[in-house]
């Protein structure tokens, strides 16, 4: 057993007994949760440099871990995840599963911070430009009169 799933309010204890899980409502998942707000396939469990993981697998109602959905997170010791709205605390031992000196990086975090500019962080980011933009613009190509509109001019 490479840790378990402590259901939060109680309930049976749901081991993780493979290395890469597949949880979700059908049949075929390794850990079934036959509730109607969890998707076919939610989520998957999986152990990285001995730490436990969880990716999204683009759930309808999401996968939380400490109440902030998430697509891919460590999961250290001791966490609460929520799957759809069915919170469980993960409890294992990273040395037991090979893990050695401090956790990795977090990822999740690093493509929060890194995978979006500065400007659009900011909400300062550029708007797109639609056809109607286009037809307002000057074109120095074009030698036809009036495209310059005159402010003079009666509408």
């Amino acid at each position: 057993m490479y840790g378990e799933l402590v259901p939060v309010g109680g309930g049976d204890n749901i081991p993780l007994l493979e290395k890469r899980l597949l949880i979700g409502r059908r049949e075929s998942c390794d850990i079934v949760l036959r509730f109607s707000n969890i998707s076919a396939h939610h989520c998957q469990l999986f152990v990285e440099n001995g730490y436990w993981y969880v990716k999204d697998l683009e759930s309808r109602n999401g996968t939380r871990v400490h109440g902030r959905r998430v697509e891919r997170k460590r999961l250290d010791p001791g966490c609460e995840i929520a799957i759809a709205k069915h919170k469980y605390t993960v409890e294992y031992t990273p040395t037991d599963l090979g893990a050695s000196g401090p956790p990795p990086p977090d990822e999740e975090m690093l493509n929060q911070i890194l995978g979006r500019s500065l400007l659009e962080r900011a909400g300062l980011s550029r708007r797109e430009r639609t056809t109607e933009d286009e037809k307002d613009r000057y074109d120095a190509t074009n030698d036809e009169a009036g495209q310059i509109k005159d402010p003079e001019k009666p509408l």
